[in-house]
């Protein structure tokens, strides 16, 4: 099997000629706004299945593909579609696109998904500013062999999303009149959804959303050096906290019907993250 670092630098070689211009952020799009791509002025792209030993999105709505381009005046890198533990991919390969684009030069991480909401006052169609995570119950990516090169050995994760940040993600939705809650997100392995009874203990512990990504691309972003932000889009109440059954359909759904919002929010917050205005 081959190192992480080696690999990392294998991917690396295939596509440094190809990029078209250092990214200062990254973005990764989450159930329902692979669309976001059309709102940014695109200038190239790099399909996952194009770089060797490189993971591919399997989830339906999850594209595949690195997109290049500037939202507003900032150079940015979106993942259209990302890749999750529950397709059966290892730790190691659902943070690599994490850690390929911290080597693409981008200095800020945010992180976007779909959730299910634990909170009572949260409702389907909220958009929530995650303030911190919990994600014990899935294997951390930062088992293994650590070279200096991808980060320290043991990680700070004190303050993973950054409160700069936040506060410049906030000030953007008062902005734009886009309500914006704030709360603590969970990650679980899926792909199954939550007995309600798993839903008492994650609210038990202090959560306020729960879903199957993130929290360890976070921490893997965090490590490599990333400044990093999150917002999940609330797309249905988690198990048990009313009488609805849950499935993809429902969570899709909802994630579009929210989906204008979120990307009016990710262009105006990706400014004011890095200090430009339109």
């Amino acid at each position: 099997m081959i190192p992480a670092e080696k690999r990392l630098e294998l991917c690396w070689e295939s596509i440094r000629e190809r990029l078209p211009f250092t990214p200062e952020a990254a973005v990764v799009l989450g159930s329902g706004l692979g669309d976001y791509v059309r709102e940014i002025e695109r200038v190239s792209s790099i399909a996952y299945g194009e770089i060797p030993s490189f993971p591919v999105s399997t989830v339906p709505g999850h594209e595949g593909r690195f997109v290049f381009g500037y939202a507003g005046q900032v150079p940015v890198v979106l993942m259209q579609g990302r890749v999750h533990y529950y397709e059966g991919y290892s730790m190691e390969d659902v943070v690599l696109p994490i850690r390929l684009m911290r080597k693409m030069g981008a200095e800020i991480l945010l992180l976007t998904n779909a959730a299910g909401g634990i909170r009572e006052d949260l409702a389907p169609g909220d958009l929530m500013l995650i303030r911190d995570q919990i994600s014990c119950f899935v294997p951390s990516p930062l088992l293994g062999a650590n070279p200096d090169s991808l980060g320290p050995r043991f990680a700070d994760m004190s303050e993973i999303y950054r409160r700069d940040l936040r506060e410049a993600l906030q000030a953007a939705a008062r902005e734009e009149g886009i309500p914006l809650r704030e709360g603590v997100y969970l990650q679980l392995t899926g792909p199954a959804y939550e007995t309600p009874a798993e839903i008492r203990m994650c609210r038990i512990l202090g959560a306020d959303a729960v879903g199957m990504s993130t929290a360890c691309e976070a921490m893997a972003a965090n490590h490599c050096g990333f400044r990093v932000c999150g917002i999940s889009c609330i797309t249905n109440m988690a198990s048990g906290i009313t009488d609805q059954p849950l499935s993809h359909e429902e969570v899709q759904a909802a994630a579009d019907a929210a989906a204008p919002r979120i990307r009016q929010l990710l262009t105006a917050g990706i400014q004011k993250m890095c200090g430009k205005t339109e």
